[in-house]
């Protein structure tokens, strides 16, 4: 037995690690016989698969960079579309072959890098299932129908420094694209925890229904970092799911939403915390999707465009009553739209602190309350306190409903707010605004510099 496996791997590091595989035929062969733990270097030059490689514990596949080596696959192998979208909670009815790589269930270990995943007829690039320390990095996922990246139950894993380029789609069952449909994710995970995903760039080149598709999107996060991402998706991130636990979210630029509702807030862990969302730059005035307890959103820049009024920074759109808890300071807030909370559910024990908001006359114009609650909240829980509201031509009220006039009201430097005459605003002996001046790098590799109100690119 020991003599057959040190031939093995033997065999292993003389044929797929001395040399670089220079055809398909040779990778193929080189990921079924290799051993586990077996390096496999990948030439520069297109190869053309015609069913999924599957990689087995700690095993290395790594190309001689993106631009080089480039994995696809045959004109012939084009997965049936008929189970599309995926049932995304089971892989019963799904076809976990329909990806480039497949890695083997519950191999850990697994390591791919250095290389383009290309579609354009299969599910996605790589499909893993129960696959612990997993690492793919430096890879450009491109023009997929599905997802980039589809794991099931995955810990550990580092996804880092890869490119995701119109790497997944919207579906619905026999007309692809139409009438909404399902989205499916460039990173699409269920059951993930203990994992970090930093220095990505998501992209969409594409345009219509049919191409739309989300940035990551996960089913069950806990204690995963994402950091240093820029997306460039109509949702940058998804996370609508039960139990998520200790998740930060920081460092990035995001162009699109951040969705994380659950119902009725969700169960907020031991810890208290479910996500911290902080220095990150966001763009779109649908900025994130609420409601979750156990919620802290500090230390970002919206920065909104005038002209697209449509949405509220935080948006909840649900029925069931949560509990809270839920913070947001020191963010600095320009242009919101429709205003910068909208919950149509009750959520209580909401504090609303240090935080700098300047509104400009919308297009439409939008001439509601900055801050809407529903009528039923438990006000004496909802703390809105040395913050700075400055409107700018528009004069805007500070809330929505006379109810919202029992939350406490302290402190706050208010401009052309309409509404002053209402509640009380007593002062303070503490600071209104930001605490300190807001200033760090967000974006893959830190490309943007955040600069108060301001951004510019970083000099490298």
């Amino acid at each position: 037995m020991r003599f057959t496996l040190l031939i093995a791997l033997l065999f292993s590091t003389l044929t797929f690690a001395g040399e670089p595989v220079t055809d398909a035929k040779s990778l193929v062969a080189a990921v079924r016989d290799g051993a586990e733990a077996a390096t496999i270097e990948i030439a520069a030059g297109t190869y053309e698969l015609d069913a999924p490689l599957e990689p087995k514990a700690g095993m290395t596949l790594k190309g001689a960079g993106m631009d080089k080596t480039i994995l696809t696959h045959t004109t012939d192998w084009k997965p049936s579309t008929k189970t599309l979208p995926d049932p995304e909670m089971k892989t019963v009815g799904m076809d976990t072959r329909a990806f480039l790589i497949r890695l083997k269930d519950k191999a850990a270990g697994v390591t791919i890098s250095d290389m383009t995943l290309r579609g354009p007829q299969l599910h996605g690039a790589i499909f893993g299932f129960e696959n612990k320390d997993a690492h793919l990095h430096h890879l450009r996922i491109q023009d997929t129908l599905w997802t980039g990246i589809r794991t099931f139950g995955m810990k550990g894993a580092k996804i880092h420094d890869c490119e995701f380029i119109d790497a997944g789609g919207r579906w619905e069952k026999g007309a692809p694209g139409l009438k909404g449909g399902i989205t499916g994710g460039a990173i699409f995970a269920i059951w993930i925890a203990d994992s970090e995903i930093f220095n990505n760039r998501f992209e969409r080149t594409k345009t219509g229904k049919a191409e739309e598709f989300y940035g990551i999107k996960i089913r069950q996060a806990k204690r995963c970092h994402v950091h240093h991402n820029t997306i460039k998706a109509d949702f940058s991130m998804e996370f609508p799911f039960e139990n998520d636990e200790d998740n930060e979210i920081d460092h990035n630029i995001c162009h699109g939403t951040i969705s994380i509702p659950k119902h009725a807030g969700g169960t907020a862990p031991t810890s208290g915390s479910t996500f911290h969302i902080h220095h990150n730059y966001m763009t779109s005035g649908y900025a994130i999707e609420f409601v979750r307890n156990g919620v802290e959103i500090d230390h970002n820049l919206f920065d909104f465009d005038a002209q697209k009024d449509g949405g509220n920074l935080i948006s909840g759109f649900g029925k069931a009553a949560a509990k809270g808890p839920a913070s947001f300071h020191n963010n600095l807030v320009s242009n919101p739209g429709r205003g910068v909370i909208w919950i149509n559910e009750i959520f209580n024990n909401f504090d609303i602190h240090n935080n700098h908001i300047i509104t400009h006359t919308t297009a439409t114009p939008r001439k509601d309350g900055l801050f809407g609650f529903n009528p039923g909240c438990d006000f004496k829980t909802i703390h809105i306190k040395d913050n700075v509201i400055e409107c700018d031509g528009q004069p805007r009220p500070l809330l929505r409903c006379k109810e919202s006039y029992g939350a406490l009201i302290q402190n706050n430097v208010l401009k052309n707010v309409s509404d002053t005459s209402s509640y009380e605003n007593p002062l303070r002996d503490t600071k209104a605004g930001l605490d300190k001046a807001l200033s760090f790098e967000c974006g893959v590799n830190g490309e943007m510099i955040v600069d108060g109100w301001k951004t510019h690119a970083a000099v490298k």
